[in-house]
């Protein structure tokens, strides 16, 4: 899925994550943790990652048994970084999401930008 990097679209990417993986049969449990592990850095690419006139995507991939796979691609160069927000900071969580949810991640090069990519255990 394609993505103009505007705030709504992050419900958006969350709206086809939801489908696909209800068309997967994947529990409603799971598809929350994997929502929100496509919410996260879908927002950080809208945030951090915007590069004008380029979009960012969302890729999904089921094995069919345990394990769903997101990838959150945009085009700056810019990486995340994991760190330790202020405990009265309203933001700067994502990636600790994610790192706490998903079975393992990282964050990939692309000949332009980046990829952030999360293996989730349903």
């Amino acid at each position: 899925m394609r993505f103009a990097p505007t705030p709504r679209n992050v419900v958006e990417a969350r709206r086809g994550a939801r489908c696909l993986l209800r068309s997967w049969a994947v529990s409603a449990d799971a598809r929350d943790v994997v929502e929100l592990v496509v919410s996260e850095p879908a927002t950080n690419a809208i945030r951090h990652g915007r590069v004008p006139g380029r979009h960012f995507e969302v890729a999904m991939t089921y094995d069919g048994e345990k394990t769903v796979d997101v990838e959150v691609s945009d085009a700056s160069p810019r990486r995340p970084v994991l760190s330790a927000p202020d405990p009265e900071a309203t933001s700067g969580r994502g990636l600790l999401l994610v790192a706490a949810l998903a079975e393992t991640w990282e964050v990939r090069e692309r000949c332009v930008g980046k990829t952030v990519w999360a293996r989730v255990v349903v």
